[in-house]
């Protein structure tokens, strides 16, 4: 039972992490947009700021969303071909 109760925990934990990952690259792409706006109106230092951020923080940020979504998929996919072998048998 504890086990059970730890891999939800671990489930519940993961899934909060990815959650805010998702909202801190949407925060991330709606600032892009408005540093491209700035820009193009003479303020470069919300792109500045964007390219200075780019890669140390952005890419890994979009990386984990796009493997986190990727494992999710494989996982669910896994599970119904699981559960389709055990109503075989």
């Amino acid at each position: 039972m504890t086990e059970e109760n730890n891999q939800n925990n671990l489930k519940k934990i993961i899934d909060n992490l990815l959650l805010i990952n998702l909202f801190t690259v949407i925060f991330f792409a709606i600032f892009f947009v408005f540093a491209i706006i700035m820009q193009l109106n003479g303020k470069y230092i919300f792109i500045n700021f964007i390219q200075r951020v780019w890669n140390p923080l952005i890419v890994p940020l979009i990386t984990i969303l796009i493997i986190g979504a990727l494992v999710n998929g494989i996982n669910s996919w896994w599970r119904r071909k699981l559960l389709s072998r055990e109503e075989d048998i």
